[in-house]
């Protein structure tokens, strides 16, 4: 359980650091496209005890959501 939130802390960390120096000249979309995969990312790593399946899995699914909620309205 230890390990579990210590890989979880570590990748939170990380994709903050990412998200933050990357999302300086991105879209609304593609920021919440990012944000979304990282939260989902993280979230699949949880679920799933640090399985490499799961955080993919969770970072394809995450992104696809934060894609398809922030699309311009036609």
């Amino acid at each position: 359980m230890k390990t579990m939130w210590s890989f979880a802390s570590r990748a939170v960390a990380l994709a903050m650091l990412l998200g933050v120096g990357s999302c300086a000249g991105m879209s609304t979309q593609d920021t919440n496209t990012v944000i979304g995969a990282g939260a989902g990312a993280v979230g699949g790593a949880v679920l799933t005890g640090g399985s490499a399946v799961g955080t993919v899995g969770g970072a394809a699914v995450g992104g696809i959501i934060g894609h398809e909620v922030s699309k311009p309205k036609k």
